[in-house]
């Protein structure tokens, strides 16, 4: 069973009732009474007519309970890790006293600086091997083909 909507008041209209009214751009209207029609045709506003549903919907007529129940979520704050360090980590950090932390970077920065130095002295020990004592030859030459000095 098909109902339809009235297209004025918003009213039900069962099968076998209503009337169907067809405008000259052949947009359909179904009314579901005299009344609702002669409106229509008087050109009235719905929004205006205190009985119909579109008046009550605009006017927030009949749904007082329903908005009551309704409540808005609190949002809930959490704390989770981050890609370097987990939330313990991240926790132990926060508790600390400033005093360990300074201590912590002093260290840091003494093993920096170590790792630094034994990096300069690996650089200065590796000097290159002599060159052997023959002349340079370049690629051309050694195909055979002219090139040189």
């Amino acid at each position: 069973m098909k109902v339809e909507i009235d297209s004025f008041s918003g009213y039900r209209i069962y099968p076998s009732k209503g009337r169907l009214f067809v405008r000259g751009d052949s947009k359909v209207f179904r009314f579901a009474s005299s009344k609702n029609t002669s409106l229509f045709l008087q050109r009235k506003n719905p929004r205006k007519i205190a009985w119909t549903q579109v008046y009550r919907r605009l006017h927030k007529k009949g749904i007082t309970e329903e908005v009551a129940k309704k409540r808005s979520r609190r949002t809930v704050k959490h704390q989770r890790g981050i890609v370097g360090a987990d939330l313990a980590a991240i926790a132990a950090k926060r508790n600390q006293t400033a005093a360990v932390r300074s201590q912590a970077r002093l260290n840091a920065i003494t093993k920096a600086k170590t790792e630094k130095k034994e990096k300069e002295v690996k650089k200065a020990k590796p000097a290159r091997a002599p060159a052997s004592a023959a002349p340079k030859v370049s690629k051309q030459q050694m195909k055979g083909g002219k090139g040189g000095r």
